[in-house]
């Protein structure tokens, strides 16, 4: 299995499309169910996003987004989206975009905080965030609406190294 990592392109939208089309993905976002194709094109299209993705034969099969500020305080800081189509999960295709981007950040992007909110029920993303530096800075109680309940958002952060 050969993973490619590369930068967006438009033509990838279709891909990216069929990834948040599944509901076991959308279901672990902030997003709604069924996004349309120009929603998702309007999530990408914004030039203070840095987003990578995953081909896998000859297929987007997943992304990862560092969604910059413009503000000038928070320059050195971004948050992360990650998403991986279901038939690729588990085979370390989120853990190639996350090491790619940790390394996209530190040496050519200058950021020093990388920040992301995950469902506390989302067990496998979370180990995959603390095996690449993440660490939990809090817990946002019953902040969001997931298959009928209201459900707590885990606060994580991952500071680059040499700023400890």
């Amino acid at each position: 299995m050969d993973i490619q990592i590369r930068h967006l392109e438009a033509t990838d939208s279709h891909d990216i499309f069929d990834i948040y089309r599944h509901p076991s993905v959308s279901e672990n976002t902030s997003q709604k169910p069924y996004l349309s194709s120009d929603q998702v094109e309007r999530l990408f299209g914004h030039s203070d996003h840095f987003t990578l993705v995953a081909e896998l034969s000859e297929k987007v099969v997943g992304h990862i987004t560092l969604f910059m500020t413009t503000k000038v305080r928070d320059r050195h800081c971004a948050g992360l989206g990650i998403a991986i189509h279901p038939e690729a999960q588990g085979k370390g295709i989120g853990k190639a975009l996350m090491q790619e981007v940790v390394n996209q950040a530190d040496n050519w992007l200058n950021l020093v905080r990388l920040e992301l909110e995950v469902h506390a029920d989302n067990h496998s993303a979370i180990a995959l965030y603390e095996r690449v530096g993440f660490q939990l800075e809090g817990t946002k109680r019953l902040s969001t609406f997931k298959a009928g309940k209201y459900i707590d958002m885990l606060l994580m952060s991952r500071i680059r190294p040499d700023y400890r």
